[in-house]
């Protein structure tokens, strides 16, 4: 069975990928969840990913890491990682590969906290740009392939790229126009999401840098995580 390595579920945008889409997909895995480490944790998570970040998943004592290689190592053993269809799967993949190398300044201004409802502040332009595209790319996706997800009828690994993104506009009130505008809750309301969302709720430790990125973030107004 493959083991996936990821960090804690409130905080973790990166290890939500592999793991809503082996959920999602019904493949079996184990999860291992190392919290983050105040700090560096290259030293810590180097023992189990070479990469010392995660997620990583081992399969039979290989290592894959990086979300989009060990998405790319799961499509070559299992069906429906990717669409069927020739053209929709090349626009999946080029919409995956977009989320993977781009959208830095809602990385940076809307850091992922599952737990936590936050007023932001006052839109920089660079991240207004990112939500212009992240709008027009998911209507592009959705008028193409007629949704209700952006390939297509089935939820694939291009939605799993962006079910962060969900997260973040619940956590930051995040708006989008057109067919837009319902995909994070159509991605929200899956049993796999509700599954990862209701865990990272139930995390009770902090780290204090990645708190510290939501306070500078905006004026938290909600915290739904429980306390020790």
């Amino acid at each position: 069975m493959y083991l996936l390595h990821i960090a804690n579920k409130n905080y973790s945008s990166w290890s939500l990928r592999p793991w809503v889409l082996m959920r999602a997909l019904d493949i079996p895995f184990e999860e291992r969840l190392t919290p983050f480490p105040t700090g560096s944790s290259w030293d810590l998570y180097r023992s189990f990913s070479p990469s010392g970040r995660v997620p990583c998943l081992v399969d039979d004592g290989w290592a894959v890491w990086d979300s989009l290689a060990i998405v790319e190592y799961l499509a070559e053993r299992h069906h429906g990682v990717w669409p069927v269809e020739a053209k929709a799967r090349a626009w999946a993949r080029s919409a995956a590969a977009e989320m993977h190398s781009t959208f830095t300044a809602l990385r940076s201004a809307c850091p992922m906290s599952c737990g936590v409802r936050v007023e932001p502040f006052p839109m920089s332009d660079a991240l207004k740009q990112d939500l212009f595209r992240l709008g027009d790319l998911w209507n592009d996706g959705l008028a193409r392939f007629g949704g209700p997800f952006l390939a297509g009828a089935h939820f694939t690994a291009v939605d799993a790229f962006f079910a962060p993104v969900a997260f973040r506009a619940q956590s930051y009130g995040l708006s989008f126009e057109g067919a837009a505008a319902a995909y994070p809750a159509q991605l929200l309301a899956l049993p796999a999401m509700r599954e990862w969302h209701a865990a990272g709720l139930a995390e009770t430790w902090r780290e204090p840098d990645h708190e510290a990125e939501v306070a500078a973030a905006g004026t938290i107004i909600e915290d739904l995580r429980a306390t020790a």
